[in-house]
């Protein structure tokens, strides 16, 4: 499993120009999954998530998780992390699980973060051709991997 986390001051996701999530601040996750996941790496990765300490106290330091801030989470299934251009132009996405076992894994992932977060957990449409738009803080982005 992979996930993108990116600090927003806002997101959204459209689909057929129709917004379908939105945040103000908090945590944009762009997240992609493989067959082998397990729903303990969905725990881990969901405790991990809301538990990152990547927003500013007030002293500067990053020192807050989404929670403390109040912030939202929108969540955006993105195979395309398992690409691999290693060799020729095209990536291949062998590595990325078939939709028959990421749409349970996804769902799975949205419910857990929307049991440990105190903040609205919004998301994109999985599968759909979608237009992200956010501001990201900082800027601020990590990788997580699982």
């Amino acid at each position: 499993m992979r996930v993108v986390v990116q600090r927003a001051s806002r997101a959204e996701v459209r689909v057929g120009g129709e917004v379908i999530g939105r945040i103000g601040a908090g945590l944009l996750l762009l997240v992609g999954f493989r067959a082998d996941d397990t729903q303990e790496a969905l725990d881990w990765m969901a405790d991990k998530v809301i538990g990152l300490r990547i927003f500013q106290d007030d002293e500067g330091k990053m020192n807050r998780s989404v929670d403390e801030i109040g912030g939202g989470v929108l969540v955006v299934s993105q195979f395309t992390l398992y690409g691999d251009a290693r060799k020729g132009r095209r990536p291949s996405f062998i590595d990325a699980a078939p939709p028959s076992i990421a749409i349970p894994l996804y769902e799975s992932f949205v419910q857990k973060l929307r049991e440990r977060s105190q903040g609205p957990v919004e998301t994109g449409e999985f599968g759909a051709m979608m237009e992200v738009d956010f501001v990201n803080d900082g800027p601020v982005t990590l990788l997580l991997e699982r």
